[in-house]
């Protein structure tokens, strides 16, 4: 067991908590919610490490409240909830877990999409209820054939784009620059984009550029026929802005992975039989939990023997 003080900052994996404690002298944040102040006291200077994830990572202030802090693991792919400008001021490490969750989030853009277009999610409380048995269900949307424009052909993006494919959607996308190699149409305007598909799926990460990038104007382009699916953060989208146009028909359907405000979506959302939401759940199966927590493990082990880094941010 490696002497090292590690600081869990929420719970996320039973897994990943036992591999940290059977590894390193782990100290679990929310087992002190009720001192901050004394936890500090007695913590501080001890912490070299920080493990945290998508709900609570670590900000300027938790950063500055560790003297000795060298690393930072983040648990997930995204790096909004760690302030990587403090950590670089102050030599801190960060790593993230990439490359093993991107088939997971991938699959579900396009299980999203799904089932919204085919109204899944309707269908199966048609059956549960009982209705099934006084008449058939109606029609929904074909998928397949669709355009799909993608917000950021990065790995998550560009796996969406390979499973597009294979139901014969034309693609499209916008990012900050055109990718080589590839032969998807290029939009440099994310408006331009969302006018010329039908289905608009959010894969970018989020920085300050990205925030709110789907706005009033992005979703009145995309129009009453047009989806929208997002599997990156919620504050991608100006949500009060998507509530009110799927509320009054200017949006097609929704299937959201992610929210502004977890885990507290707008409850006016839930009554919308074209919108389909799950609580971000993107990279949520019992193997890629598994293979993250042990990319996770793997790096703090990397870095406190001295060795190069597996998945290194900065």
């Amino acid at each position: 067991m490696n002497n090292a003080c590690v600081l869990m900052t929420c719970p996320m994996f039973t897994y990943l908590e036992q591999e940290l404690e059977t590894r390193f002298k782990l100290i679990k944040l929310w087992d002190h919610s009720s001192s901050k102040t004394e936890f500090f006291n007695n913590y501080s200077s001890s912490i070299k490490a920080v493990v945290g994830n998508t709900k609570v990572g670590a900000d300027a202030k938790l950063i500055d409240s560790l003297p000795n802090l060298e690393i930072v693991a983040s648990y997930s792919v995204g790096l909004d909830k760690i302030d990587l400008d403090k950590c670089k001021q102050r030599g801190i490490k960060v790593t993230n877990t990439p490359d093993v969750l991107t088939d997971d989030v991938a699959d579900l853009a396009i299980g999203l999409a799904l089932a919204v277009l085919r109204k899944v999610c309707v269908c199966d409380r048609f059956v549960r209820s009982g209705n099934w048995i006084s008449g058939d269900f109606g029609l929904a949307t074909k998928f397949s054939g669709k355009s799909v424009g993608i917000v950021g052909l990065g790995r998550i993006g560009s796996e969406i784009a390979k499973r597009a494919e294979a139901f014969q959607c034309p693609i499209s996308y916008h990012s900050r620059s055109k990718k080589p190699n590839t032969n998807y149409k290029y939009y440099s305007n994310i408006v331009d984009l969302a006018a010329n598909c039908e289905i608009l799926v959010v894969a970018c990460a989020l920085t300050e550029e990205t925030h709110h990038i789907v706005n009033r104007k992005v979703i009145d382009a995309l129009g009453p026929k047009g989806f929208l699916i997002n599997i990156a953060r919620g504050a991608h989208v100006d949500e009060p802005e998507l509530v009110s146009a799927l509320l009054e028909g200017r949006l097609g359907g929704a299937g959201l992975d992610v929210f502004e405000n977890e885990p507290e979506p707008p409850e006016k959302l839930f009554a919308l039989d074209n919108v389909v939401l799950v609580p971000h759940v993107g990279s949520d199966t019992e193997e890629t939990s598994k293979a993250m927590a042990d990319l996770v493990i793997s790096n703090l082990e990397a870095h406190f023997k001295g060795e190069p880094l597996l998945t290194p941010v900065i």
